[in-house]
């Protein structure tokens, strides 16, 4: 970290007293977004979101478009695979041809579906706000917001080019956006992502890679009372499996497998001749993902082999583990450089969770993908964002943004004059 330069407090004070006066103007605004419900299978709530981001990001004064995304696949409680309709990206960009240039990620959706009675927002002190994606990540896409306008009223017009793109799906995995960031990341030098940080600040370092999985066995179904042999017991046979996969756990450092979702069955008294299991697995590098597949094959074969039965395996691995480089640990020293100019002491640790950033990594971009608000108890109706973090956050990214539109972190990252 002592090589990376320190912002000059100085130089930028008037951006970072026009982010405090906008402290109440973000808490109002992710409340009001907040009350959308945007779950990631609610095309109408990411539609209303959508509208709201197009406004919200207009005030920057760059270019945009909407990127339709083609359907992706959901395996149904049959086991038929069937479209599943995905929203949009939301594309934002400006001087795409400057000589730096920072790509800034994010998502609109929750995991929160239409029907979930966690739908609206409340203080829990005068410091905590609970609400749905108060945190991950529409705190996120406020504080993303609110530093470049926080750029633009103060940078060179022609020293940092930026990219936004917020997606719809992040939470279902970005099974279509993916190939989007893949495809954005090679224009950048950094990337920035609006995860919530810790509530005490902390980021993410390195981040474990995911897949989801499904498993579709088909039986035969007879009755229960009067020809039970005859019957192949579909949902008997994927409990082996989930078992199976549960047994993996411990068996590799690193490599965590969940059995998560269970369906099969329509009566009592009939065998059951399908039942699904979804599962997820995480894993902290290639090999792992391999051991891991290769297990879960031998037990899809060894079902296979048996008279009457049939196991389907659908899915895969969505997202690239995500090691902590060497780019990244300057990235990382150039952030907690800027969070020294604020007082931040900013320090981050692996974490087995993951998010676009992994994307952004593996397509070669470094980036810091936990930027956003600082809060916790995520993907839970008790998720929270903490009110101070607002402007902090958002002053620690302009200084991120404004430190390297002046080329005062060209040397320790190697950009500047490169194309």
């Amino acid at each position: 970290m002592s090589l990376v330069p320190i912002p000059d407090k100085a130089r930028y004070k008037d951006s970072l007293f026009w982010i405090d006066k906008r402290q109440d103007q973000m808490v109002a605004q992710v409340k009001s977004w907040s009350e959308i419900n945007s779950g990631s299978n609610n095309l109408d709530g990411l539609s209303k979101m959508g509208d709201e981001i197009q406004k919200a990001f207009a005030e920057l004064g760059g270019e945009m478009e909407v990127i339709s995304l083609p359907p992706s696949i959901r395996v149904t409680e049959k086991g038929d695979e069937v479209p599943l309709p995905l929203g949009p990206v939301y594309r934002f960009w400006k001087r795409p041809d400057a000589k730096r240039r920072v790509l800034l990620t994010g998502h609109l959706d929750t995991v929160f579906p239409e029907d979930d009675p966690f739908q609206s927002h409340h203080m829990l002190d005068d410091n905590t706000l609970n609400g749905p994606g108060v945190a991950d990540m529409k705190g996120g896409l406020i504080v993303m917001l609110n530093a470049l306008l926080a750029l633009e009223k103060t940078s060179p017009g022609d020293a940092l080019g930026w990219e936004v793109l917020i997606s719809s799906d992040e939470e279902i995995g970005s099974v279509g956006s993916a190939a989007i960031l893949t495809e954005r990341a090679p224009h950048a030098h950094i990337g920035l992502t609006y995860e919530p940080a810790l509530a005490d600040g902390t980021l993410a370092g390195a981040r474990k890679g995911s897949g989801n999985f499904t498993f579709v066995v088909r039986g035969r179904a007879a009755h229960a009372g009067r020809a039970i042999h005859e019957g192949r017991n579909a949902v008997v046979a994927l409990s082996e499996l989930a078992m199976g996969l549960d047994a993996l756990n411990g068996k590799r450092p690193g490599v965590t497998v969940n059995p998560a979702v269970i369906s099969g069955g329509t009566a009592p008294n009939i065998v059951p001749d399908v039942a699904v299991l979804r599962f997820n697995v995480r894993v902290g590098n290639d090999e792992d993902a391999a051991w891991v597949l290769d297990h879960v094959k031998r037990m899809q074969s060894d079902i296979n082999a048996r008279e009457g039965y049939g196991v389907e395996l659908h899915g895969g691995f969505n997202r690239p583990p995500k090691p902590l480089t060497d780019q990244n640990k300057v990235l990382f020293d150039v952030v907690k450089a800027c969070g020294s100019v604020l007082d931040l002491d900013v320090q981050y640790r692996a974490t087995g969770g993951c998010c676009e950033g992994n994307n952004l990594a593996a397509a070669g971009l470094p980036n810091v993908d936990t930027l956003g608000v600082r809060g916790g108890k995520i993907h839970s109706n008790e998720e929270f964002a903490l009110i101070d973090s607002f402007a902090e956050r958002t002053k620690l990214s302009a200084l991120i943004l404004l430190g390297y539109a002046d080329g005062l972190f060209d040397e320790v990252l190697g950009t500047g004059g490169r194309n």
